[in-house]
């Protein structure tokens, strides 16, 4: 049986197709990072219970940012399965990472936690109607009253931001199969 796969769609803004998640990562940040995410996201939140349109100036800033973040999610929710075969590298020392603060030590550790955890709360389609209601919203001159989380869906994405950015920091590597042990020769 053939397996569906997510096109992550990055030809859109690095201008090159990306095409396992990893290679996808590669892609997002070299367009930006972490902190331009970041940002960005949490001003399109703001903005889109303002009167004031976000990036007003230059609105194609906007489709360029929704393309990239949606284009992050899918590869989030690819992550999420790639947690059995896949480690973050250990880290040399127990630093606190202020940038990282919105993951708890365990999600430090393991930053696949998170991608499992959103996905078990939200959809892949639920955050990808919450980015467009959003940017809907911040691109608005009016202030609507929606019965919309935009919460949640909010924190799930800026910890998947951090973990990922967690994940490029540290670096990953496969986990090695150990061959198991025989009790009855051992």
């Amino acid at each position: 049986m053939k397996k569906n796969k997510i096109s992550f769609e990055t030809s859109f803004w690095p201008g090159y197709v990306a095409g396992n998640p990893f290679k996808a990562v590669k892609a997002f940040f070299d367009y930006a990072d972490l902190e331009y995410y970041k940002l960005n996201l949490t001003e399109v939140a703001i903005y889109s219970y303002k009167k004031e349109i976000y990036e007003a100036n230059n609105p194609s800033n906007a489709f360029v940012f929704y393309t990239a973040i949606n284009t992050f999610l899918k590869v989030c929710y690819c992550l999420q399965k790639k947690s059995k075969k896949w480690k973050v590298t250990a880290s040399l020392s127990c630093e606190t990472v202020s940038h990282l603060s919105s993951l708890t030590e365990e999600e430090y550790h393991n930053p696949f936690i998170v991608f499992q955890k959103a996905f078990d709360k939200k959809t892949l389609e639920e955050f990808e109607s919450f980015l467009c209601l959003i940017l809907e919203l911040s691109l608005s001159p009016y202030i609507v009253d929606t019965s919309s989380d935009l919460t949640t869906p909010y924190i799930h994405l800026i910890k998947m931001l951090d973990a990922v950015g967690l994940m490029r920091e540290r670096g990953i590597e496969k986990i090695k199969k150990t061959d198991p042990i025989d009790p009855v020769t051992e």
